[in-house]
This record gives C-alpha cells, structure tokens and sequence, in this order.
C-alpha cells in the first residue's frame, strides 16, 4: 500500500510542531495507541528530522511524514530521516520535481485553480488545500473540484472535531490535517494519556462519517 493508499485509509493526519526530540517516542506511541499510526512532523522548528528519526525507530508500524517542507535540501532530510511522504504550504515546482526524482511522494498545498493546474502539469493527482478555513473551507474545495475532478484534496488550516466530518463527506477530501489532538500545551505538559483519549475520538468520529 502507498503512502496516499494509507493517507486515504487513515483519513486524519496529526500535524505536529515538537521542538523537544525526546517527546517523539512516547508522542508515537500515544498516537498509535489511539488508533491514529500516522504524523505530519513540521519542519517549522530545527529538530524536526530528529524527531522524525525518533518516531521512525519508536514505532516502525507509524506512517510518518515531514510537513512545511520548502526546500530540496529539507525534503533530503526528511528522507534521510525516515520520513515516507512529505507536505509542502505551497507549491514550489522545483520542491516537487525534486522529491519526484528522490521517489519520495510528495503534497503540496494549493488555494487557487491556477495552484491546481500547475500540479496537475507536474503530474500530482494529491494536494493540500491550505489554508482550508481562511481561503474558502468546503464551498471553496466543492467549487475547484468541479472542473478538476480527478484531483483530490487534504484540508489543513483550522480543521477540528467540530468541521472535520464536513470535509471528510467531500468526495474530493481524501483525508485532512489536524492539529487539536496534539496541541502545543498537551507536549508542553507531556499529557500523552490525553493526547490517546483525543486521538481516540478522532477516530470514532471518523469511523461514525463512513
């Protein structure tokens, strides 16, 4: 199964930003054990591939992935880290182009139909609609999806329990980016036990969707 196969399956993908490395393992495996074996680990911070490695080695069942990737040199260390896709804000051509010719699958965001038709012209099929609430949320995503139907769409940017189910029941959603389960205070505190309770109504919410 490919990374977008499992994306797909899994329908929900915790976006992370872990300044603190030695977080990772414990934070892998609350994830897990809340039904949720996926991250985004952002590259907004400088230890992000460490924390990537972490996961990686913690949990090798974890589908982990690099976010706010902007350059060719990030996506090497993403890669080198252990990272089995990577998402991008925008889309740089020469960031998907590179990551193409690395074999690593790559989601970059979009907002607009001309975003649309450049990755269409870089042969993508998968991009992140970012960001999702403030450039239009779901009437915007059924709008572009109307004359670009085979591309599909991974909302992140204000995504929550509350609209998560909104976007899911999108045809052209094919999973969203979300952050609430993995909050900057639950790492801070290293609630973990919250972090699975979170994650675990994430999923039944998901599962009651279908």
């Amino acid at each position: 199964m490919t990374s977008f196969e499992k994306l797909s399956t899994l329908r929900l993908v915790p976006v992370i930003t872990l300044t603190d490395p030695t977080k990772a393992a414990p934070l892998a495996s609350a994830l897990c054990e809340g039904g949720l074996p996926c991250a985004e680990v952002t590259f907004r911070v400088p230890r992000a591939a460490e924390a990537i490695r972490e996961m990686v080695s913690a949990r090798p069942d974890m589908l982990v992935g690099a976010g706010t990737v902007l350059t060719p040199a990030q996506a090497d260390e993403a890669k080198a880290a252990g990272a089995s896709f990577i998402v991008a804000p925008g889309l740089n051509p020469d960031v998907v182009r590179y990551c193409q010719g690395i074999d690593i699958p790559i989601i970059p965001g979009v907002c607009t139909p001309s975003d649309i038709e450049a990755a269409l012209a870089l042969g993508l099929t998968a991009v992140k609609f970012f960001p999702a609430e403030a450039a239009g949320g779901v009437a915007m995503i059924k709008a572009m999806s109307a004359p670009y139907t085979s591309m599909r769409f991974m909302p992140t940017g204000g995504i929550n329990e509350q609209n998560m189910g909104i976007y899911l029941a999108q045809k052209s959603v094919f999973a969203c980016g979300g952050s609430w389960m993995v909050a900057a205070e639950l790492l801070a505190a290293n609630d973990f036990a919250a972090i699975t309770r979170l994650t675990k109504q994430a999923v039944a919410l998901i599962r009651s969707e279908k």
